[in-house]
């Protein structure tokens, strides 16, 4: 099979750079995709984070400061673009005004007014395709619980909740970094970071909060720079939403969490659905388990709990009673982006990665659980 390559470059080479760009190396694990990225440009401001890619991918050969220098270059089709937020706005506009393609890393803008203005640039580019990043949908029990929805098996929805905890904060002695700075994170804070995850699947099937209550985090104030002076952290460490769901036949209560400061969790990210017919609960804390119970008038209610294998959106070459991790959701998110992207709504499984419109609606989530908390109300969003 004559596969369709797409060469990508990466600007800002980071810890995601270097998990985006080895999900590329893995590409022949994915035996049946008719569309290839090619990895053939870098840009970083930092000299040694260039060559690590120099030395690992053989077919870059652009490696430059300048992002604008990468955009130039006619090797470049597509871009995979891992910045601090603050940058999101003025870099991702230079991108689609290129002509390039983009996967953009979440919130897709600082603010929602940056959020706006990367949807402007992308309306007056129509023949640009963006995505942003997301890629906890594609474990195995998530992407069951997709194709769950997809069927219509829940009935009526009772209640769902979704979140992403990890306690790397929970030390008050770890370093500052661009995250825990405001200037840099956004006023979102963690919701910035981790919205996007727990929002993805939720909008994705119309569920888009009519009401949004909140409550945000300040736990750690302050932390050492590099010279060991404490400094300011003025960033939200947790914040817990709940919001109302309004459609056209049902209300329910929709509730979304984000902790960087969640004891004992490593980098939890969850999703329960219930309803009254059918409900699903899956997590990575148990990557390979899917837990379900479908609802039988006058029989006992029990939980069923499925053992997952590598049972992925696209086929792999792994054996299904083999595990899957964080590497493999990205190769599968970017597989996903790919496959978009060349064959549109005819791309080979329905689940696509988060939308542009997504991202404005999930701004719109964060943007009123500030303005919630600030003001002690609720905010109506419908």
């Amino acid at each position: 099979m004559t596969a369709q390559t797409l060469r990508f470059g990466i600007i800002g080479c980071g810890l995601m750079a270097r998990e985006f760009a080895s999900a590329i190396q893995r590409w022949a694990h994915l035996p049946d995709m008719d569309v290839r990225p090619q990895l053939v440009a870098v840009a970083d401001t930092r000299p040694s984070c260039l060559c690590w890619f120099q030395e690992n991918f053989a077919d870059v050969r652009v490696a430059v400061s300048d992002y604008r220098d990468l955009l130039a270059s006619s090797e470049v089709d597509t871009v995979y673009c891992a910045l601090p937020h603050h940058l999101h706005a003025s870099v991702y506009c230079d991108i689609i005004a290129a002509g390039k393609h983009l996967l953009g890393e979440k919130p897709f803008g600082i603010d929602l007014a940056a959020n706006e203005r990367i949807l402007a640039a992308l309306a007056g580019r129509p023949g640009v395709f963006a995505r942003c990043s997301s890629e906890f949908p594609f474990y195995p029990g998530a992407y069951q619980i997709i194709r769950f929805l997809q069927e219509g098996r829940f009935g009526r929805i009772i209640e769902v909740e979704a979140g992403f905890w990890h306690s790397s904060d929970l030390d008050p002695n770890k370093p500052i970094n661009w995250k825990r700075q405001a200037q840099f994170n956004g006023e979102y804070g963690c919701l910035g970071d981790l919205g996007m995850h727990v929002l993805h699947i939720p909008l994705r099937f119309g569920w888009m909060p009519a009401t949004v209550a909140a409550v945000l985090s300040k736990i750690v104030t302050e932390r050492p720079d590099a010279t060991g002076r404490r400094v300011p952290c003025d960033t939200w460490d947790n914040a817990v939403l709940t919001c109302e769901v309004r459609t056209a036949d049902q209300r329910f209560p929709l509730l979304l969490s984000t902790k960087r400061i969640a004891p004992g969790e490593m980098n939890t990210w969850f999703i329960k659905i219930h309803g009254t017919e059918f409900s699903a609960e899956f997590s990575t804390k148990q990557p390979r388990t899917l837990r379900t119970m479908t609802y039988r008038p006058g029989r006992p209610q029990s939980w069923e709990v499925l053992d997952l294998g590598y049972q992925s959106a696209y086929a792999a070459i792994t054996g299904a009673i083999f595990e899957f991790g964080f590497p493999d959701s990205i190769l599968q998110m970017l597989a996903a982006f790919c496959d978009e992207l060349v064959h549109g709504e005819q791309m080979r499984q329905p689940f696509g990665c988060a939308t542009p419109q997504e991202t404005h609606q999930h701004h719109l989530v964060l943007t009123a659980a500030l303005e919630a908390y600030r003001d002690g109300r609720v905010v109506n969003l419908a």
